[in-house]
């Protein structure tokens, strides 16, 4: 199964983790909380007076930013979207890489190498890898992994860059805007995927606060994420998923362009969670080359942060 969704902007702001947003602008996660508090004038002005008197000037910069990122998403509303691609695929696990087979091509395969972790928090607990989740090929029964990809509009990167609009703080917000929105798009996405398509959590309640902190059954490793940390997998996904159905192109290194978009995987094992690949040595870089078919010193390329 494979889908395309488009979604409003106002259909997707509600799952914006606004932690993150603030903290691209140099805010603490507690200065967050104002995406919590009512909009009238009495409610904002009892959360200003609940900081300490040297933060209220910082926390009324942080209600202000607010205000104006709001009223931008609003603006856009009527002419912008956002994107999201993804597929369900018949997959097993084949030592440290991932089999996908294509239902509506049975001839078509993917291999996906994966990294395994390095190094553990705690004496005793297993080295991970995202394969590990996933039925082994051994068991003769195929297990099901998501792939994805969200994206912008494209334009909205570019807001208030140039021209007579020009506006440099605009233009930031945009871009932070955009960047939120990606993401954003992919919750709701995964939410609606364990709900409906995928549906192994059919009857899944969590709030949207729930969500952001990641309650739900499964992962979503994001592709140069720590559990997935070599961003060139994006040419195998791409060519896999078809990245450009949703207007993503990649660079030579494999970053997505538009900026704000997100892409990765889908794994619904319950015992499933995020982990660290970490250093890695020389030895499981010219294995890692090997299953991806590269020359050991692009992989070293692609690889330069873990090694």
């Amino acid at each position: 199964m494979t889908q395309t969704l488009h979604y409003a902007i106002h259909d997707v702001a509600s799952y914006i983790n606004w932690i993150y947003f603030f903290h691209a602008w140099g805010f603490p996660p507690r200065f967050a909380a104002i995406s919590r508090v009512h909009g009238c004038d009495a409610c904002r002005a009892s959360w200003l007076a609940d900081f300490p008197e040297a933060e209220r000037a910082r926390a009324a910069e942080a209600m202000q930013l607010f205000k104006d990122a709001r009223r931008m998403l609003a603006e856009w509303d009527a002419d912008f979207a956002t994107h999201v691609r993804f597929g369900l695929y018949p997959a097993v696990a084949d030592g440290d890489d991932l089999l996908f087979t294509d239902p509506e091509q049975q001839e078509r395969t993917l291999r996906l190498p994966l990294l395994r972790q390095q190094h553990t928090v705690r004496a005793g607990e297993p080295y991970l890898c995202l394969s590990d989740f996933v039925r082994p090929a051994a068991q003769g029964v195929p297990d099901t992994v998501g792939v994805f990809a969200s994206t912008v509009d494209a334009e909205l990167e570019h807001l208030y860059e140039n021209g007579a609009y020009a506006d440099d703080f605009k233009h930031l917000l945009a871009q932070t805007l955009a960047d939120r929105l990606a993401e954003a798009s992919t919750e709701k996405m995964h939410q609606e995927v364990r709900r409906e398509y995928w549906g192994y959590a059919a009857d899944e309640q969590w709030t949207i606060e729930e969500l952001l902190v990641e309650k739900f059954t499964g992962i979503r490793p994001a592709v140069g994420y720590p559990s997935l940390p070599d961003q060139s997998v994006n040419f195998l996904l791409s060519d896999w998923l078809g990245f450009a159905d949703i207007g993503i192109r990649l660079t030579e290194n494999g970053a997505m362009v538009p900026h704000a978009s997100v892409s990765g995987l889908m794994l619904s094992h319950p015992a499933a969670r995020y982990f660290a690949v970490g250093k890695i040595g020389e030895d499981q870089l010219e294995d890692y080359a090997r299953r991806r078919g590269l020359p050991v010193e692009q992989a070293r390329k692609y690889l330069a942060a873990n090694l």
